[in-house]
C-alpha cells in the first residue's frame, strides 16, 4: 500500500467536455450500433464505461516498458479489465503470487484484494466486483473420489451432496473514480448511411458471386453505418478520497488520469468515431477530505450556451458555443482549469 503522503487527501469534482464531428461516439447495440439517445429529449448519451474505456487504454498504451510484442506494463499498472479479457484468470494470479489456495476465507480475500488493488491500475481506480470467478476443474484424485462417493450413495439410494463450487474470490472494490453518463448539450441528428463493400471475402458471399474457387465476384455488399453531424457532451466525475485510501489510489494516479481525460480521444481514432477531441476539463479541488461545497453547486457553475443566442442554425463546431466557470469564490474549492 502506499505511504500516506501518496494517498488523496483532498476531494475533487470535474466537469468534461468533449465533442465529435461526423461520428459514432458510442453505439448502441440495441439499435444496430446507432449513436445513444435520449428518447425524450434527442439528447446524445455516452456511457460511463465507454469513457473508462478510454481511460484504460491511455494507461496501458503509456504506461507500458518496451516496443511492440515485447511490451510490458509497469509495475503496478496493469489493467484488470480487457478486451476479450478472463477476468477469472485475473484473479487467479493473485492466489498464485500470494501463494494461497481458494478457500473463501475472509484473510484469504482481503489479501487477494489488497494485491489486484496494488496491482491494476483499473481496480484501485474505478472499483470491482471480483466475487466470483469460477477456480477451474478439480484435480483428478477429487474427481474419483467424488465419483466413487457418488457410486456408493447410489447403491443406498441416497442422493450425492452437491460439492460447493470453489471460487477465485478476490471481494469487492468501490473505486474511488466515479463518472456519468456524458450527455450532449443540444438534441443530436442520428444519421444512417449506406456504404459499400467491393471486396468480398468469399466469392459466394453473395448471391450473385462467382462459384467457389473464383478469383473475382460479379458484385459488392451493401453496409450501413451511423453518425451524428455534431455534437458536444458534457460528463460529470467524483473522486473519493476515502475510497482511494481503502485502494490505494495516489496523486500520481490521479495526475496519470487527468492526462488520460486531457489525450485519451488522440489515441482512440477510429473511422467509425469521426473527429472527437477532449474540449476542457475544469477540476475543482476541495482543501479537505470532506470537502467544502454540494457537487451540484460546484457544477451550476459551468455553463455551456451557443455564441449567438438568437441563431437558428445547427452547431457544427465548438466554436458555435462557449463554456464560462463562474469566477465567484467558493470558500475552500481551488478552480484549475486544464483544458
Amino acid at each position: 500500500m502506499a505511504s500516506d503522503a501518496a494517498l488523496l487527501d483532498k476531494r475533487y469534482e470535474f466537469v468534461l467536455f468533449f465533442d465529435v464531428q461526423d461520428g459514432n461516439p458510442n453505439g448502441d447495440p440495441d439499435a444496430g450500433n446507432a449513436p445513444r439517445v435520449d428518447p425524450e429529449t434527442g439528447q446524445g448519451l455516452v456511457t460511463d464505461v465507454c469513457l473508462k474505456r478510454k481511460v484504460r487504454n491511455f494507461v496501458q498504451l503509456t504506461q507500458a516498458e518496451g516496443v511492440g510484442e515485447d511490451a510490458a506494463p509497469k509495475a503496478g499498472f496493469e489493467i484488470y479489465v480487457k478486451e476479450k479479457g478472463i477476468l477469472a484468470l485475473r484473479q487467479k494470479r493473485a492466489y498464485e503470487a500470494l501463494k494461497l489456495q481458494p478457500d473463501n476465507k475472509p484473510s484469504t480475500v482481503k489479501e487477494t484484494r489488497a494485491w489486484m488493488c496494488k496491482t491494476f491500475f483499473d481496480v484501485r481506480a474505478f472499483g470491482a466486483v471480483m466475487s466470483t470467478g469460477k477456480a477451474g476443474d478439480e484435480d483428478v484424485e477429487e474427481k474419483a473420489e467424488k465419483k466413487e462417493k457418488a457410486e456408493a450413495d447410489k447403491k443406498e439410494k441416497k442422493k450425492p451432496a452437491a460439492g460447493a463450487q470453489k471460487l477465485w474470490n478476490c471481494g469487492q472494490v468501490r473505486g474511488p473514480i466515479q463518472l456519468s453518463f456524458a450527455r450532449s448539450v443540444e438534441p443530436i441528428l442520428a444519421l444512417e448511411h449506406a456504404i459499400t463493400r467491393v471486396a468480398l471475402t468469399n466469392a459466394s458471399d453473395t448471391t450473385r458471386g462467382q462459384e467457389v474457387g473464383g478469383e473475382e465476384a460479379s458484385s459488392g455488399q451493401i453496409g450501413r453505418k451511423s453518425t451524428i453531424p455534431y455534437g458536444l457532451y458534457r460528463a460529470h466525475g467524483f473522486v473519493s478520497p476515502y475510497l482511494a485510501r481503502d485502494t490505494g489510489f495516489t496523486k500520481a494516479d490521479l495526475e496519470l488520469f487527468w492526462q488520460a481525460l486531457v489525450n485519451m480521444f488522440d489515441h482512440d481514432r477510429s473511422a467509425s468515431r469521426g473527429l472527437m477531441a477532449a474540449r476542457r476539463l475544469i477540476v475543482f479541488e476541495h482543501d479537505s477530505a470532506l470537502g467544502s461545497a454540494p457537487a451540484h453547486k460546484l457544477f451550476d457553475k459551468v455553463a455551456c450556451n451557443r455564441k449567438d443566442a438568437d441563431s437558428k442554425k445547427p452547431a457544427r463546431s465548438f466554436d458555435d458555443y462557449v463554456v464560462t466557470v463562474d469566477e465567484a469564490p467558493v470558500a475552500g474549492v481551488t478552480v484549475h482549469e486544464r483544458i
